[in-house]
């Protein structure tokens, strides 16, 4: 069985483990005679690279990508592009002590439960490493949707610490460590984890995406839709424990007029008042922006020693030597993005392959 690919007009296969000499993914279904170069993929794995700061893993990955085909004089050719990147900084003996132990919160036990064998260097292909490989091809996703969708991500809580909504700021998410739109939260998480980090341990985050300039239309009632994919997309990163699209959870305490997303005509085309739908309904795009958060548990590799078992069925303490984020939130904000702009290429391909003649905003239908 695979499960290494996703997607289904625009389809993405990874491949690689944590510490193995490479990992690389394979896009496929990208049209032609769009630009592409190492150039255009490269900006955005060096937003999610390692060792840029204090607050994330001190492993030192350039992370520079290789694009081994699929692309001619600078276009794509309409065949598979193949990626890869090669891993340069492994410390493979941190690993040596936990070979035949199962840390508690990881994949060690069910990985080695459903195969038999692990790799235990880093997690092996259940790694976050692995995530790389979809920056990379939500880069691709990003030429396939255009200049006009616009897709964006940030920090929005760490541990019990959330950002005040009323000073957001897109402009101030990459002038800080954290992908933090709020100025104020983003002083505060700094010594919060700081002191989190000092004790050895970790701390959970929630992060935002949007995307703007998406048209109405995207998805399909009911094995389709668009939400249900990007749920999919954004539970398949290592670590995601919730998803919600639009209000979300929230929902739930609001009646229905609060959450009905009025609308009214402008000329032709339909507006909304409000979108708690999140830019989606009965799993199609509205035509509203794409909202969705993704909440994401504390690093399972602590310091602090944690009751657990070994192979030989022996009850035993686990300590987690190595380099690892102390949040691994903050790294996961453009992983967020990229799977979002992967879904958003395969339903705007569906779509088009469907409906070539389909308007870009929402209007309503001619009699």
């Amino acid at each position: 069985m695979s499960h290494n690919s996703f997607g289904h007009l625009f389809r993405v296969t990874t491949w690689g483990e944590s510490h193995g000499p490479a990992i690389g993914g394979v896009v496929d279904g990208c049209p032609p005679l769009l630009q592409l170069s190492e150039a255009d993929i490269q900006p955005w794995l060096d937003r999610r690279r390692p060792g840029q700061s204090k607050f994330t893993t001190q492993r030192q990955e350039p992370d520079q990508v290789r694009i081994l085909s699929g692309v001619f004089e600078g276009l794509t050719t309409g065949t598979p592009i193949s990626l890869v990147i090669e891993n340069q900084d492994q410390r493979s003996r941190d690993y040596a002590d936990i070979a035949t132990q199962y840390r508690p919160g990881h994949a060690d036990l069910t990985y080695d439960a459903k195969y038999g064998i692990r790799d235990y260097r880093g997690g092996g292909r259940s790694s976050a490493r692995e995530t790389a490989m979809r920056v990379a091809a939500g880069a691709v996703a990003r030429r396939v949707l255009g200049e006009a969708i616009r897709i964006r991500g940030a920090l929005i809580q760490i541990g019990p610490h959330r950002i005040d909504r009323a000073r957001w700021d897109w402009d101030h998410v990459n002038a800080n460590p954290f992908f933090c739109p709020d100025p104020v939260t983003a002083d505060l998480w700094e010594s919060y984890l700081a002191a989190v980090r000092k004790a050895g341990s970790s701390a959970g985050a929630v992060i935002e995406v949007v995307a703007e300039g998406v048209p109405p239309g995207l998805g399909a009632p009911i094995y389709g839709k668009l939400d249900a994919d990007l749920a999919g997309a954004l539970m398949s990163i290592n670590a995601v424990k919730g998803v919600e699209i639009g209000e979300g959870f929230a929902a739930a305490a609001l009646t229905g007029e609060e959450n009905a997303d009025e609308m009214r005509m402008s000329g032709r085309d339909v507006v909304f008042a409000s979108n708690h739908a999140g830019g989606i309904l009965g799993g199609i795009s509205t035509g509203q922006p794409i909202v969705a958060r993704f909440a994401v548990k504390p690093t399972s590799s602590i310091l602090s020693p944690r009751r657990s078992v070994n192979r030989d069925g022996q009850d035993i303490e686990v300590m987690t030597k190595g380099r690892h984020d102390p949040c691994v939130g903050i790294r996961a904000v453009p992983v967020g993005e990229a799977m979002l702009a992967c879904v958003l290429a395969d339903h705007l391909l569906r779509h088009r392959a469907q409906n070539p003649d389909a308007p870009t905003v929402l209007q309503l239908p001619r009699n």
